[in-house]
């Protein structure tokens, strides 16, 4: 009797452990690598790059066009993705196949994100061990400097004549600003993507502006992104507070916000010196 009891309690974990995942965008195949589910992820999207072995796993496509014929023929027993696919999801549940659906904008959604991964590969210390470094990083980021505005822009842009692309009031940028006793230099309650061009740079008046500029093959340089900048009549050009990110991780919302939060102090950091120095 007890040798049947012990193989119905292990049979359940082995089952666990040979679970076959497939992540549809790289910040929840970021998660799952975290959460050491190495052996279970069978499958990714075409831009999951970290870790390396991420980019030896078969892709299904990218992360608004994922594959379905892809995505069942590499026969999984879960699909993670986010709220983007809710039609994707239905498909696969018509086949059979058991999918979960995360939201990952903001941070507490983030770390609500990785809790609930956690909870699904059995892993929920390893889960809440995440979650309190990304609240320890983030509590280190107050009483660096104050009151200031913060300006985020997306991209590699030699030009600032329009087609600007900042962070709003909508993504979890927004939070780690405010977090840090600062306030986003741009205020809008639009859902989407803002856009400014230069006169609405002008008009925000940023007195940090930090540039998510992955790195590319595009032949531009830091200078070059960085001097049209400090060409406009903005507190940040007076005080050449104008900084570069290009870290593949600072666009991805995954566990390595704790990288980018570890980053933006250093950024506070340098700002503050250069402010007493003045």
């Amino acid at each position: 009797m007890k040798k049947i009891f012990l193989i119905l309690f292990i049979t359940p974990l082995l089952l666990s452990a040979k679970e076959r995942i497939i992540a549809l965008s790289p910040a929840i195949n970021e998660i799952l690598f975290a959460l050491d589910a190495n052996d279970s992820i069978i499958g990714n999207t075409d831009y999951s790059l970290y870790p390396k072995i991420s980019q030896k796993l078969p892709k299904v496509g990218g992360y608004f066009s994922p594959n379905l014929e892809k995505i069942v023929s590499l026969n999984p027993s879960l699909v993670i993705m986010q709220n983007n696919n809710h039609r994707l999801s239905l498909k696969l549940k018509q086949l059979g196949i058991k999918t979960q659906i995360v939201q990952i904008d903001t941070l507490k959604s983030i770390k609500e994100t990785i809790l609930q991964i956690g909870t699904t590969l059995h892993n929920q210390q390893k889960a809440k061990n995440i979650v309190d470094k990304i609240d320890k990083e983030l509590n280190s980021l107050k009483n660096i400097v104050a009151n200031k505005k913060i300006l985020i822009v997306f991209g590699r842009n030699p030009k600032l004549d329009k087609n600007i692309f900042v962070a709003g009031q909508n993504l979890y940028y927004d939070e780690i600003i405010n977090e840090s006793n600062n306030t986003n230099a741009l205020h809008s309650n639009r859902k989407g993507q803002p856009i400014l061009n230069m006169e609405n740079i002008i008009a925000c008046n940023p007195d940090i502006v930090l540039l998510l500029a992955r790195h590319q093959d595009d032949g531009l340089n830091n200078k070059e992104l960085i001097e049209p900048w400090l060409k406009l009549p903005i507190s940040a050009s007076k005080t050449k507070a104008i900084y570069i990110n290009e870290k593949i991780y600072a666009g991805i919302p995954s566990d390595r916000v704790i990288l980018f939060l570890r980053d933006f102090r250093a950024m506070l950091e340098d700002y503050c010196d250069k402010i007493k120095k003045l």
